[in-house]
């Protein structure tokens, strides 16, 4: 009876085991979209900016699903009368928000010696211009020139996933689907998602690019 007793036991502590470490690895490996609807995008929603002299097919591609921006650090801004650095970059239109729970999800290629430049952004803020920029240098990600967010992104496809919690005034940013910084956004404002290349302030590079595929967008 004891010995009934004692391989009941042990079973039962074996279950209880597995069970929490089959809800730690689903948490662990929770995807960032998940509980989000996704919003249905079409070519009108992609919005494109380039330098205001250059015909688009000279800064800008879309072959085979993928759209490549590139620019240099003497291009025009993307208009006339802008004091803004030069830009090729496609605005998720359509779709601006000011509350609720947002979420921009694409994967992004970054060739070598790009750097300088914000590959996207939540445009839109109480206080300054943007919410957000993620910025590359030197085959890092940073946010704006500050924190580290990411590294080694050089020659390579990685997800990017970013969360904009309005009301709670969060945004987070997932790369390869896992959490790599949380930050206080910049206040309510007219706000949408960007991405492309936006020359830095400073030490960008004399030619910028990145491409990117799967730009989906959801909403909770």
């Amino acid at each position: 009876m004891n010995i009934m007793n004692s391989t009941c036991y042990k079973g039962f502590m074996l279950l209880v085991f597995v069970g929490f470490f089959f809800i730690d690895f689903h948490l662990c490996n929770a995807d960032p979209t998940d509980g989000f609807t996704q919003i249905p995008l079409s070519q009108k929603n992609f919005k494109l900016q380039k330098p205001y002299d250059k015909p688009l097919q000279q800064r800008y591609s879309y072959e085979d699903a993928i759209r490549s921006f590139w620019v240099y650090d003497k291009d025009k801004p993307f208009k006339p009368d802008s004091t803004t650095r030069p830009r090729t970059e496609v605005r998720v239109s359509g779709y601006d928000y000011s509350s609720g729970i947002w979420q921009f999800e694409g994967y992004a290629f970054v060739p070598n010696g790009t750097s300088g430049v914000t590959i996207v952004q939540i445009h839109g803020a109480a206080v300054g211009a943007t919410s957000l920029q993620l910025r590359i240098y030197n085959g890092d990600m940073r946010y704006y020139k500050y924190n580290l967010v990411a590294t080694n992104l050089y020659d390579k496809w990685f997800r990017v996933n970013i969360i904009h919690d309005v009301d709670k005034g969060k945004i987070t940013v997932f790369i390869e689907g896992v959490k790599k910084f949380v930050v206080k956004d910049q206040g309510p404002g007219d706000l949408y998602f960007k991405c492309g290349v936006y020359a830095a302030p400073a030490n960008s590079s004399n030619y910028m690019e990145s491409r990117w595929k799967g730009i989906k967008l959801y909403r909770k």
